[in-house]
C-alpha cells in the first residue's frame, strides 16, 4: 500500500520511449476521462439541474498540499445559506488524470444548490503523471483540502467530508483511513481491484463492446498491461485498496452506475462491503444508481461512451444522506451490485521471456533489421544507385511490411490504451481493420523474407562478391525476420 511517500521515475531507456509516445498521444485526444464540465451539465441544453434555486457562491482559495505544494481550488457554497448558518461541507476528488478543478464544477455546483458547500482543486502536477504517481500524496492533498473547508466560516467543521470518483476513491479511502477530520466519505465508481486488474477488465469489455475478439484483446488486456507494469510504465499498478477500506471508521455512501463498465462494480462492491464488514464499520450504505455510467453521468451507449450530461436530480440523494447524518448515522445497507458480464482475470508476474528488456532487446532487433534494410535502400534510392542484382527483390518487401507491422501493432495498442480502448476502428471478422491489416503485414514480411532467403541461398556466388554493406543489410534483414517470428506470435499477430 502507498504511504505518501513519492517514488523516483525510473530512467530505463524503454520507460523514456514509451513516456515520450504516451504523452505526445494523449495531447492529440479530446478529453476522453471521466466526464468533466468547464460549464454546467445537465440537459441537452447544457443547463445544470436544479437551476431554478440559484447559483452557488464562488470563492477562489489556495492552501498548501503535501511537501508544501500550493494548490488552487475553488469553493462553492450554497446560493440560499441563511446569515449565520453552517452547511455541511464536501472535498471532491476527480478521476484519474489531470483534474483541473473545472472537470468537477458542474457536479460541484450542483451539490452547493442542494445545500452542501463544495470544494474543488486542480490535482497537483508534481509527483503525479501518466507513469508517475503515489496515492499517499494527492490523498495527504485532500486532507489538507478538508482542513481549509472546515476552517471556512460557512461550513459546520464537524461534518465536511470527501468525494471521490473512480481513482479519486482510491484517493479519498485512503485519506479518510488516516484521519478522523474527514466526517464521512462518499465515492462513485470505487474499484475493489489493483488498478492493473480493473483496466484490464475495462479493456476487454470495451473491445467486446465493439465486436472485437481474438488476439488482440489479449494483446491489449494481457500482455500490454503486464508489460507497461512489469516498466514502471503502470503507476499504482498493484496499489491494492482493501487495507485502506479496512480502516474507513466514517460513514459511507459508495455509489457505483447500473451500467458501470469501468470499475468491475459487481466484484468492487462486495469487496468494498466485505473490508468494511471486517474492519467492523456498520454505518455504511452501497447504492446501486439506475441508467447511469461509471461516473454517475447519463449515458447514450449503455454506460460505454462519455457525454458531459448529469441527470435531472443528480446529487439529491446523496445531499440528502449527508444532511441526515446531522441526526444519526445511517445502518449497514447494501443494494444489489450491478451485474458484471465476465468476471476480471489476475495478472501474472511475466515469465523471463517475456521480459521488459528482452521484448525491448527482440523489437530493437526487428526495427534494426527491417527498418536498417529499408532506409539504406531508400538512401541509395536518393543517390541514384540501382538495387544490386544480387539482393532479393523480395528483402525491400520483408523490410517494409516488417517495419511497418512493428510500428504498427506497438502504435495502435499505444493509442488502443491512451484512450481506454473507445475508439478501435470499424471492425471486420472480428478485428479492428487497422489491427488486421497490422496481422496482414506481418504476414507479408514472414513470406517475403522467407524468399529473399530461398533467394540468397541461390545467388551465394553473387552475394560473395557483392559489397560489404548490401550483404550487411541482408545479413542484418535475415536475422531479424527470425527474431520476428516469436515476436510477431508472442504480440497476437499472427494469431486469429
Amino acid at each position: 500500500m502507498s504511504t505518501g511517500t513519492v517514488r523516483p521515475s525510473r530512467t530505463r531507456p524503454t520507460v523514456l520511449v514509451v513516456s515520450a509516445l504516451l504523452t505526445a498521444l494523449l495531447g492529440l485526444l479530446p478529453a476522453a476521462g471521466p466526464a468533466g464540465a468547464t460549464g454546467r451539465a445537465g440537459t441537452t441544453g447544457g443547463a445544470s439541474p436544479t437551476d431554478a434555486a440559484g447559483d452557488p457562491v464562488p470563492s477562489r482559495v489556495d492552501f498548501t498540499g503535501a511537501d508544501g505544494t500550493t494548490l488552487h481550488g475553488l469553493v462553492l457554497a450554497p446560493p440560499t445559506a441563511a446569515a449565520g448558518t453552517r452547511d455541511p461541507g464536501l472535498v471532491m476528488l476527480p478521476g484519474a488524470g489531470p483534474g483541473p478543478l473545472a472537470e468537477l464544477r458542474a457536479a460541484a455546483e450542483t451539490y452547493a444548490r442542494h445545500g452542501v458547500t463544495t470544494l474543488v482543486f486542480d490535482k497537483r502536477t508534481d509527483g503525479y503523471s501518466m507513469t508517475r504517481r503515489d496515492y499517499g500524496q494527492p490523498a495527504d492533498d485532500a486532507l489538507a483540502a478538508v482542513r481549509l473547508l472546515r476552517s471556512r466560516p460557512e461550513t459546520d467543521p464537524d461534518r465536511v467530508g470527501l468525494w471521490g470518483l473512480s481513482e479519486g476513491a482510491w484517493v479519498a479511502s485512503l485519506a479518510a483511513s488516516r484521519s478522523a477530520e474527514a466526517a464521512y466519505l462518499v465515492t462513485v465508481g470505487a474499484v475493489g481491484l489493483t488498478p492493473a486488474r480493473q483496466q484490464a477488465w475495462a479493456y476487454r469489455g470495451y473491445l467486446r463492446h465493439a465486436g472485437v475478439s481474438g488476439s488482440l484483446v489479449t494483446a491489449l488486456a494481457d500482455t500490454s498491461v503486464r508489460q507497461l507494469t512489469a516498466a514502471g510504465l503502470f503507476p499504482e499498478a498493484g496499489y491494492d485498496p482493501v487495507p485502506a477500506w479496512e480502516r474507513v471508521r466514517q460513514p459511507v455512501l459508495a455509489e457505483w452506475g447500473a451500467l458501470d463498465r469501468e470499475a468491475a462494480p459487481e466484484e468492487s462492491a462486495t469487496i468494498i462491503r466485505q473490508a468494511l464488514d471486517r474492519g467492523g464499520n456498520t454505518h455504511y450504505t452501497l447504492r446501486t444508481v439506475p441508467g447511469v455510467r461509471h461516473n454517475l453521468h447519463l449515458t447514450g451507449d449503455d454506460g460505454y461512451d462519455r457525454p458531459d450530461r448529469l441527470p435531472a436530480d443528480y446529487a439529491a440523494t446523496e445531499a440528502a444522506w449527508i444532511q441526515r447524518l446531522a441526526t444519526g448515522l445511517p445502518t449497514a445497507t447494501a443494494d444489489p451490485a450491478p451485474p458484471q458480464d465476465t468476471r476480471s482475470r489476475a495478472l501474472d508476474p511475466l515469465p523471463w521471456y517475456r521480459s521488459v528488456w528482452f521484448e525491448a532487446v527482440a523489437t530493437l532487433l526487428c526495427l534494426t533489421g527491417f527498418a536498417g534494410y529499408a532506409l539504406t535502400g531508400a538512401f541509395r534510392r536518393l543517390r541514384g544507385r540501382a538495387r544490386p542484382a544480387a539482393l532479393p527483390g523480395a528483402a525491400g518487401w520483408a523490410a517494409l511490411a516488417g517495419t511497418g507491422a512493428v510500428l504498427g501493432a506497438l502504435g495502435y495498442l499505444l493509442f488502443l490504451m491512451v484512450t481506454a480502448a473507445m475508439f478501435p476502428g470499424p471492425v471486420l471478422f472480428g478485428r479492428p481493420v487497422v489491427w488486421l491489416a497490422v496481422q496482414l503485414l506481418a504476414l507479408s514480411a514472414l513470406g517475403a523474407a522467407a524468399v529473399a532467403a530461398a533467394g540468397a541461398r541461390r545467388e551465394r556466388s553473387a552475394l560473395a562478391a557483392a559489397g560489404r554493406t548490401d550483404r550487411a543489410r541482408l545479413g542484418a534483414l535475415l536475422p531479424a525476420a527470425v527474431v520476428f517470428l516469436p515476436w510477431a506470435v508472442s504480440w497476437g499477430l499472427l494469431l486469429p
